[in-house]
């Protein structure tokens, strides 16, 4: 089996994906992350799992979502400080911490500012101003906000962006919730993909990378992929979703396009945002000997491009 990087969430036990059994498994089929979701499970108690499984990632949108004025990371936006925050938002924001570290500062979730300065700017077909984007660069620095059990305080100005590790954080919370229910054999594809177990032909899951003729093979293992050219900001394609926080200039990153596999989604997900703005091939191999059990899967340059 072959699945590709998408933006949905897909559940799916190796023992339901053999013909003779995916005819009696539980199917599913709904909106998470605001786009189309699947659940297909052969599990005595498939329909209860399943609900959980949708209970669970409604419960993390309403932490890490952007786009719910009532989510956690919204009112922390919106007020600079959130008092007695959720587990979840302090252990995404302790791997976070981490990987800005391993990256050197590569991975900074504090752009958000930046990105919404040339969002708006060409949403509207103009160029950004050069004064707005010199006061949000002067927001960016991870290493100003404050995260402890009590609360997580922003610099003043300060807005996050958790969609570089989020989705990654998903898969882990649902790969856990599986491991509990007692699924062994379970890819999992929140954006980011968590593969537990094996597949249905007992060995481990293939999952394709785009652009690559041969797919990576997991086992208790995930794996995210980050592509300059995944969205755009402006029309002439140049410009990426994911930013440089050091930068002065707005630019085409020399990588293309970078998947990076680890045990936990979270960590390859911040890990593969973080490296997609590395200057060339051999910054993120420096880096990532620096992280224990972490890999690269794939790596595309420009120049390869």
């Amino acid at each position: 089996m072959k699945v590709s990087r998408r933006r949905f969430l897909s559940l799916v036990s190796a023992a339901a994906l053999a013909q003779p059994v995916a005819a009696r498994a539980y199917r599913w089929q709904g909106i998470a992350l605001g786009a189309s979701a699947q659940i297909v499970l052969d599990h005595p108690k498939a329909e209860e799992i399943a609900a959980r499984a949708r209970a669970e990632i409604d419960r993390l949108e309403k932490v890490f979502s952007l786009f719910r004025p009532d989510s956690d990371l919204s009112r922390l936006n919106a007020e600079g400080v959130l008092l007695a925050p959720p587990f979840e938002l302090l252990e995404c924001l302790a791997t976070a911490r981490h990987v800005h570290a391993v990256t050197r500062g590569l991975f900074d979730p504090t752009v958000q500012p930046l990105w919404e300065v040339l969002a708006q700017a060409w949403a509207s077909g103009r160029s950004p101003a050069e004064d707005q984007l010199a006061r949000a660069r002067a927001l960016i620095g991870f290493g100003r906000l404050r995260f402890e059990s009590g609360a997580v305080v922003l610099a003043p100005g300060q807005r996050l962006t958790l969609n570089g590790i989020a989705q990654g954080y998903i898969a882990d919370r649902i790969a856990r919730l599986m491991r509990q229910a007692g699924v062994d054999d379970v890819l999992i594809d929140t954006g980011e993909i968590s593969a537990l177990g094996v597949a249905p032909n007992r060995q481990s899951w293939e999952v394709a990378i785009e652009g690559r003729p041969l797919g990576c093979r997991l086992t208790n293992r995930a794996l995210a992929t980050s592509a300059h050219a995944g969205t755009v900001l402006d029309a002439a394609g140049h410009v990426g979703h994911i930013l440089h926080p050091m930068s002065t200039t707005v630019r085409r990153p020399a990588i293309d396009q970078i998947s990076i596999s680890a045990p936990s989604a979270a960590l390859a997900d911040a890990l593969s945002t973080g490296l997609c703005l590395a200057r060339n091939s051999a910054e993120v191999v420096a880096v990532m000997k620096n992280v224990e059990l972490a890999r690269i899967e794939d790596i595309r340059s420009q120049s390869q491009t």
